[in-house]
């Protein structure tokens, strides 16, 4: 699939503003409880999963405040970055693991966070038009892409997504996000599966 060739001008105000979709990153973000400790985490964890893997899409509201596309804050900045996921997931596995019973582990909670929070910019960096992802920021406000692209960008708004490339952007998201996220699942399960159980006392 080629590069899709935008002209996205520095306030960021076309159609076209180089996502997965919201569906993509959720997708994700359920699937990848499966690789942690179920009795670990506390209940409705993917819950939190889903909201922490859309949440750095929130920087949109940016363009709202006059903050260009290529800011260091503006879309695909410092939101999408590897210390916000870190921060987000820190805090969210605090404010969560405090209202759980004691046998859960923030920490475990946490490392599942970070890895919805930062698979959202990982996603983006496959996506095949936009600037690129601010992967390093604030430490460095260089935009990154990966060298292999083949999630077809997603527009920003229900109805530029519905009136756009709807189609083409499910069924790209379905083929490179939602078919690996169901091989790493299953994967996890029959993994699990194989392991001894342990015998009741005697």
């Amino acid at each position: 699939m080629g590069e899709r060739k935008l002209e996205i001008p520095d306030d960021g105000r076309s159609a076209l503003t180089a996502m997965p979709t919201a569906f993509g990153h959720a997708v994700l973000g359920i699937s990848a409880l499966a690789v942690f400790p179920q009795e670990a985490l506390p209940k409705r964890s993917w819950l939190l999963g889903i909201a922490v893997s859309i949440a750095p899409d929130l920087d949109v509201i940016a363009f709202r405040f006059g903050i260009p596309y290529s800011h260091p804050f503006g879309h695909r900045g410092f939101f999408h970055s590897l210390l916000f996921a870190w921060l987000v997931a820190a805090t969210a596995a605090i404010v969560a693991s405090s209202r759980s019973e004691p046998r859960r582990r923030p920490a475990v909670l946490a490392a599942y966070l970070f890895v919805c929070a930062a698979s959202h910019g990982l996603l983006d960096t496959l996506t095949d038009g936009g600037l690129g992802i601010a992967i390093l920021s604030p430490f460095s406000n260089r935009r990154f892409f990966a060298p292999w692209r083949p999630i077809s960008v997603s527009p920003i708004g229900l109805r530029h997504f519905l009136l756009g490339p709807a189609g083409e952007v499910l069924l790209s998201e379905l083929l490179w996000i939602g078919l690996p996220c169901i091989a790493v699942v299953l994967t996890a399960m029959y993994v699990r599966s194989r392991k001894p159980r342990h015998e009741g006392s005697r």
